[in-house]
């Protein structure tokens, strides 16, 4: 899922409080057990509610009956949806109490804990901060969610229905931006709330006409710039969008704070969301011990890099920076993914890692509009209900934009050495097999994805790279322990910078000369940690520990009857378990299995 680079799961925090959206999962097959198809039923009372507060993403994920629905911005929209989450909330805790099935039981458990964390993370997001949204964002996602080469072609044309909704053009609709402004400005005036973080408002400023020409591109590419009304709406949206970014720049960026943290207690609620369960000081003393032992790994390998390229500096860092400069063009980039893609297919067979499915990976390079949005290489989930077959996506990012509107370029996925972790970590045996898993072998909806947080999903990725990294050119694995540097480096920045411990600068500085990232690549994360996503990713690391001590556990307790295809087929097969449900899985099913062999 590394957000630099990482799955994309959702296009954005719910705007009705700030809470992830979770995705309904594929319809039933005709072999479904029948705990599952109950446990199912039981999760639909959440995907009901979820959906009707972001039909954008609901539609995105095959949910039908939401292609021309938008997200509700109007007076009370917050009020509504925590009425209906705790009464679904309440519905399900009723159902615990009388359910037998121990599998269904806890399903149940997982369902009533993420409603919860919703009402939670909503609560206090509506107490502490003004409800300031990327709205400009959540319009791209909107229509990208219908304009893309995975969905059926004939949902496409509800894109439009749901432009002229966003732009005010449909019958008894106002513009989002007009609501959005409402919103703001009523909460503004009741109260003391934090105002948005001075940097992200520009950031959003800087790309918003990237969005725009972006939606733009797409009624192109897909005809739909041809059906009656969609001139008019285009134009209007670019209209909407010059008025509401004056708009900003009067009333919002004058009272932005100049402080990125969030208040504490909505931070240690981000890190609980993404599924850390320790106290972020001790996750700090770990990832920096990680940090030494990782780069003692890198000086260890880099003088054999630099005796087989003639490099005479052999230095881990010189190393890197000389690998990269060997650039790989435009033109070139995404064929020669490709060949990296089947040779590690190779490995993957050959050392019998894990099962492969027989369809080929998909992968692409991104638009404009989708650098804007998310800056770094990630994967793009397929529908995960009513599939038709349709795959995700591993998509190549290229760049990002500073506040300021000027382009800063990646190198640091687009160089030979660098493609093979990043295409085992968003493609195989990484983000693409975990998906595929669910959609092709079926898990309930509980566990597939109300269970879901980062650690759980990046934790795989990571764990991914590291099960490749041994079988890679000597380039390709100083470059996965740079990878996994980077990784440890998050799990103490993110919070150290959250709770005040290290300057935005000195941050800057360990990415750039000790993890050697380039300059846009270190800012685009040191945006991630202080206002993009704070708290996600400390997941990476934290979530592959897990795993490893998994992984080590079972070893120990099998020895000669482990089997690791068949492990990693079993932990993918779970779906989005995180850490602790995953190991009594391993401990009460697959070791007992593996004893009887």
């Amino acid at each position: 899922m590394h957000r630099s680079p990482s799955v994309i799961i959702q296009p954005a925090l719910l705007l009705l409080g700030g809470a992830l959206l979770l995705l309904p999962a594929r319809g039933l097959s005709t072999d479904t057990p029948a705990w599952i198809a109950r446990s199912n039923e039981n999760a639909q009372v959440l995907v009901n509610d979820l959906a009707k507060a972001s039909p954008e993403f609901a539609s995105r994920m095959g949910v039908p009956g939401y292609d021309d629905k938008i997200a509700d911005l109007t007076t009370g929209a917050e009020d509504r949806t925590r009425l209906a989450l705790t009464a679904s909330r309440d519905e399900l805790a009723k159902r615990l109490m009388v359910e037998t099935d121990p599998l269904v039981r806890q399903d149940l458990e997982i369902l009533v804990e993420s409603a919860n964390n919703q009402l939670t993370t909503n609560a206090l997001t509506q107490r502490l901060m003004l409800p300031y949204a990327d709205v400009a964002q959540l319009i791209f996602f909107g229509e990208f969610s219908l304009l893309d080469d995975q969905i059926d072609a004939a949902r496409r044309p509800a894109a439009l229905a749901r432009l002229q909704l966003y732009t005010g053009l449909a019958p008894g609709a106002k513009p989002v931006t007009e609501l959005a402004q409402e919103r703001y400005l009523a909460k503004q005036a009741a109260g003391s709330l934090l105002p948005p973080y001075k940097g992200e408002v520009e950031k959003h400023l800087s790309a918003m006409p990237r969005y725009a020409a972006g939606i733009r591109q797409l009624y192109v590419k897909y005809g739909i710039d041809k059906l009656a009304g969609a001139p008019a709406a285009l134009d209007a949206l670019d209209t909407q969008f010059k008025a509401y970014a004056d708009w900003i720049r009067t009333v919002i960026l004058p009272t932005a704070r100049s402080d990125y943290r969030l208040p504490a207690e909505l931070y240690a609620d981000n890190l609980k969301n993404i599924g850390l369960d320790i106290p972020p000081q001790e996750l700090m003393q770990q990832a920096q011990l990680a940090f030494t032992e990782i780069r003692n790994e890198m000086r260890a390998i880099a003088p054999l890099v630099a005796k087989q390229y003639g490099f005479a500096d052999t230095d881990y860092r010189a190393v890197i920076r000389a690998l990269k400069k060997e650039q790989i063009t435009k033109a070139e980039v995404e064929p020669y993914y490709r060949t990296v893609i089947a040779a590690i297919e190779d490995i993957i067979r050959r050392e019998k890692i894990l099962t492969l499915p027989d369809r080929p990976m998909l992968m692409r390079i991104a638009s404009e509009a989708e650098n804007a949005a998310q800056p770094a290489p990630h994967y793009q989930p397929p529908p995960l209900i009513g599939s038709k077959g349709e795959q995700g996506v591993f998509v190549l990012t290229t760049g990002n934009t500073d506040a300021t509107g000027k382009q800063a370029g990646f190198d640091d996925f687009t160089y030979k050495a660098g493609a093979w972790t990043l295409t085992a970590h968003e493609g195989r045996p990484g983000h693409d097999l975990q998906f595929a898993a669910m959609v092709e072998r079926g898990v309930s909806l509980a566990r597939s994805l109300f269970a879901f947080n980062s650690v759980n999903v990046e934790g795989w990725a990571l764990y991914a790279e590291a099960e490749t990294k041994p079988y890679l050119p000597l380039d390709g694995q100083l470059i996965a322990l740079q990878h996994r540097l980077l990784r440890a480096t998050r799990a103490f920045l993110d919070p150290m910078l959250n709770l005040g411990l290290i300057t935005r600068d000195r941050a800057l500085e360990i990415l750039i000369q000790d993890v050697v990232l380039s300059e846009g690549m270190a800012n685009q994360e040191v945006d991630r940690y202080t206002f993009r996503a704070p708290g996600q990713a400390t997941a990476y690391y934290y979530g592959y520990t897990k795993l490893m001590e998994l992984r080590t556990a079972t070893e120990v307790t099998l020895g000669g009857k482990f089997d690791r295809q068949a492990f990693n087929d079993f932990l993918i097969s779970q779906g989005m378990l995180p850490p602790g449900l995953l190991a009594k899985a391993v401990r009460e099913q697959f070791i007992p299995a593996q004893l009887k062999k």
